[in-house]
């Protein structure tokens, strides 16, 4: 297939990291770049052929760029998502995708291919989900937990004070993951019922902990934690009616456990690593999928869909923590099938 020729704005940082991944797949032509950081923009005009240009209007106008990825900062992906639409670029952009109601709603308007850098749900943690729920396993899926604590490593940088630039704060910045796991795996969020704490950290406006309850279309309740002030800690728990999935990132480490009805011991049994089905390089995922399909070759994933349906259930659960209630959450996954 002919490469994407891409135009790229934010070169460095994550960016760097954006661009190994698009490098290892031999599916991109390095075209131009725009970064804020002279530097970061020598540097990766070095490293991959960019050509430099002064500013990001100047990069949209190259008539020789026909795909705009964009890895700066949370703040500005809507805004240079909406000018590359608006300039008739395919858009590949980092998560999360957007800070509001009107963002997104102008965003799912735009019409052209837009991919998103959410993980992919294709790894080898992912692949033993699902073959212990093909073998029933697991029985029926009950209920998930999720858990993200990234308080040691969360970097303070002013916009992420700010409420209307990180809403629902460790919910928009690492949350984000697990509703970006959740939907693909197990089904679309149906409605939220969301708790939000904001007195302990009393140096941002946005929230120290959230509590959120999710209630998915095939009737699955999941909660997902969030916080930003307490030690480091990821996990994910699966639910079933004949055994459970325990599932601890960073480093990972898997667990499976039996249910006995008979009232035998239920013990925690691990899974070693050597012992996880072999899944795909879901680091190239995203953007290997987005370059195939502006070619006319299937659908990126993620697509803007699952980055609208992650963040819309993030907008809901600030909601009902304002309101009170709980907040149905759009379905935009149905317009992939329409």
């Amino acid at each position: 297939m002919e490469p994407i020729r891409v135009g790229m704005v934010g070169v460095g940082g994550f960016g760097g990291y954006r661009r190994d991944r698009m490098r290892a797949t031999g599916l991109f032509q390095f075209v131009a770049c725009w970064d804020y950081n002279p530097a970061a923009s020598a540097a990766a005009a070095e490293q991959d052929g960019f050509a430099v240009m002064d500013n990001y209007e100047a990069l949209l106008a190259r008539t020789d760029v026909e795909a705009i990825v964009i890895s700066t900062g949370a703040t500005s992906h809507a805004e240079y998502a909406i000018q590359a639409a608006q300039a008739g670029k395919h858009i590949f952009v980092e998560k999360p995708l957007c800070c509001d109601w009107d963002e997104l709603n102008t965003l799912l308007d735009a019409g052209e291919m837009m991919g998103m850098g959410h993980s992919a749900p294709d790894g080898p943690v992912n692949e033993l989900i699902r073959e212990y729920i093909a073998a029933d396993k697991l029985g029926t899926i009950t209920a998930i937990e999720m858990t993200t604590c990234h308080g040691g490593g969360w970097c303070e940088s002013p916009w992420r004070f700010i409420k209307a630039k990180n809403p629902g704060g460790m919910l928009f910045q690492c949350g984000i993951h697990d509703l970006a796991w959740v939907e693909p795996m197990f089904g679309p969020v149906a409605e939220v019922a969301s708790f939000m704490r904001y007195d302990v950290n009393h140096g941002t406006e946005t929230s120290d902990a959230t509590v959120t309850i999710l209630r998915l279309r095939n009737g699955i309740v999941c909660t997902l934690n969030a916080y930003h002030v307490t030690a480091y800690h990821h996990y994910k728990f699966i639910y079933g009616t004949k055994g459970n999935l325990y599932i601890y990132e960073f480093p990972t480490e898997v667990y499976f456990q039996e249910r006995s009805p008979q009232g035998k011991p239920e013990h925690k049994v691990r899974i070693e690593e050597k012992d996880f089905p072999a899944g795909k390089d879901h680091s190239t995922t995203n953007v290997r999928t987005w370059a195939v399909a502006i070619r006319g070759m299937g659908d990126p994933c993620p697509s803007i869909y699952d980055g609208a349906s992650a963040v819309a259930t993030i907008f809901a659960a600030e909601e009902s923590t304002r309101t009170g209630r709980i907040v149905a959450v759009p379905d935009y996954r149905a317009r992939v099938k329409a």
